[in-house]
């Protein structure tokens, strides 16, 4: 469904990403992971639309989507790692604009809108404005609007963050579900135990380039460590982090004089 062809992508002539290929096929949950820095942000901002490669293509459905990049963006949904809103709309009167930007009727947005609010446990606040509104709950509102229009492909970048522990295990068998129906998600996380227990297929890049692309079974007796997290570290050549924890402990001890 989903494909990305030998991206490239440079700043002031610092390569991002480059040589960046992958798929993402329908009814498959991909794990998209890597630290700080390596390259996560600025694919996943080539695939929805917000940077052009310098070299490379994304392909959805076998089609360039920079032919008709509104045609693909109607078909995906897309929950981003920071909550930006609109604050002083209330939840349904954003969830009302983005299914109007969807072209959805507006009968079908009223009744879409409103059940998927009270399902969220937003109804009681559906009616107040979003700057009113805690991180869970407008991460609720974009997980809403991202669902609104019924996507095919589905992209979550750190789609837990700020949800509380029944909204996040809700989370994990709403993926599940739409897993089975058919859907592609490419799922962006730094929490790996959650991407070990829902991700068919973990796809790890560094520095830009795609370093792993296997299931996170596959990984660990390939590599023959117990988790996901300790492929993760050795395949990013992470520091020992308890060395560098202690460390800071002995900075913060420096006494003057």
């Amino acid at each position: 469904m989903l494909e990305l062809q030998s991206l490239y992508r440079s700043f002031r002539g610092i390569p991002a990403i480059a040589d960046v290929s992958f798929q993402v096929a329908p009814g498959e949950i991909v794990g998209f992971l890597g630290p700080n820095g390596a390259g996560k942000s600025t694919t996943v901002k080539i695939v929805t639309g917000m940077l052009r490669p310098n070299d490379g293509r994304v392909l959805f459905e076998g089609q360039d989507v920079s032919k008709d990049m509104v045609a693909f963006r109607a078909a995906f949904g897309y929950v981003p790692e920071e909550a930006h809103l609109y604050n002083y709309l209330s939840g349904l009167e954003y969830l009302q604009l983005v299914g109007r930007l969807r072209g959805l009727g507006e009968a079908l947005i009223e009744v879409k809108a409103t059940r998927l609010l009270k399902l969220l446990h937003l109804e009681s606040w559906q009616y107040s404005p979003i700057s009113s509104y805690s991180k869970g709950m407008r991460q609720r509102v974009l997980l809403a609007a991202a669902l609104l229009h019924d996507p095919k492909l589905l992209i979550f970048d750190e789609p837990l963050s700020g949800l509380d522990v029944v909204s996040a295990r809700m989370f994990k068998d709403l993926l599940e579900l739409l897993a089975a129906q058919g859907k592609a998600v490419l799922y962006i996380s730094h929490v790996l135990e959650v991407v070990e227990q829902i991700c068919s297929r973990v796809i790890v890049i560094a520095k830009g380039r795609i370093l792993a692309d296997a299931a996170p079974s596959d990984l660990t007796k390939l590599m023959k460590l117990p988790n996901l997290e300790s492929v993760f570290a050795q395949l990013v050549e992470q520091q020992e982090t308890r060395s560098v924890a202690q460390e800071i402990v002995e900075v913060m001890q420096i006494a003057n004089g």
